[in-house]
């Protein structure tokens, strides 16, 4: 082993070591327990598929799963178109482009259930007295119903995460070549065409990335979704990662609770490893 490699080993066994502690032990363990009838210390005997097969009968498991996927897909389309047009703006040539990425980027600095809770307050206090005021009945009652808890929960996210979402779009923007766009305006190309021809194909490898990030953070989101709508109405608007932590720590059924993290997983890691291998194809097509 020459010294480079020697070297590497060295830096990189700290992580090695860390992430299977904290990722990989804890995963199989909860692997093995979702086959037990594990209550959080001990395991008696083996139940083989009992809960597996249990999770998939339960309604209020399968709809916190359908719920989820919903609000992925809303959220992914949302949050990409909002953070490359965030990215748009704030790469011309415009003497407040510093400050506004600062402004766009901010809210993700400040955590899941502060927001929760200060969107709570505009959905459900701020929009009925608008709502009031202008004698809108739409405006009433935000929250109330699964169709604006959705809808809340979509603003929400979209708000904290595509300021975060710009600074990837961003990174791909500025390293577009300034010939190339330069000697389409000399052709006469509009800037419709600039975008469609040069900027969007040169900035696919980011849409892997932030379709990833997306598309996994949408699917583990759980402290927005507590602090907004705590599942409600009548669990309607309960996610997967909600309904997995009350299933382990209010009904106390940890094995069943494993179970059903196994099967996330599963779901989560399918979907993104689908999406990155035909986002990958697309940027070769390009």
């Amino acid at each position: 082993m020459n010294n480079q490699n020697k070297w590497f080993w060295i830096f990189l066994s700290p992580v090695i070591v860390a992430l299977g502690i904290v990722v990989v032990i804890p995963f199989i363990y909860g692997f093995v327990f979702s086959f037990t009838d594990w209550n959080g210390l001990t395991a008696t005997k083996f139940i083989g598929f009992e809960h597996y097969i249990n999770l998939f009968l339960e309604e209020e498991f399968m709809n916190s799963i359908w719920f989820t996927i919903k609000f992925s897909v809303v959220t992914v389309i949302l949050l990409n178109v909002f953070g490359l047009c965030l990215a748009l703006i704030v790469t011309r040539n415009i003497k407040s482009n510093n400050l506004l990425r600062t402004v766009f980027f901010m809210p993700n600095l400040i955590g899941g259930l502060i927001l929760g809770f200060i969107w709570q307050f505009i959905f459900i206090s701020v929009f009925g007295d608008v709502g009031n005021l202008l004698g809108l009945e739409s405006m009433q009652g935000w929250l109330s119903t699964t169709e604006t808890g959705f809808w809340g929960l979509v603003i929400l996210t979209s708000w904290q995460m595509a300021g975060y979402i710009m600074i990837i779009y961003i990174a791909y923007l500025e390293n577009i070549p300034k010939d190339l766009i330069e000697a389409a305006k000399i052709d006469g190309a509009t800037a419709l065409q600039r975008f469609k021809s040069i900027t969007f194909p040169l900035v696919a490898p980011a849409f892997t990335v932030s379709m990833f990030l997306t598309l996994s953070m949408a699917f583990k989101i759980y402290d927005q979704n507590l602090s907004l709508t705590n599942g409600g109405p009548f669990n309607s608007t309960q996610m997967v990662a909600m309904e997995i932590v009350r299933t382990a720590f209010s009904d106390n059924e940890m094995a069943y609770a494993q179970a059903k993290a196994v099967i996330f997983f599963l779901i989560v890691a399918v979907i993104a490893l689908t999406q990155v291998y035909y986002n990958k194809k697309r940027e070769v097509d390009m």
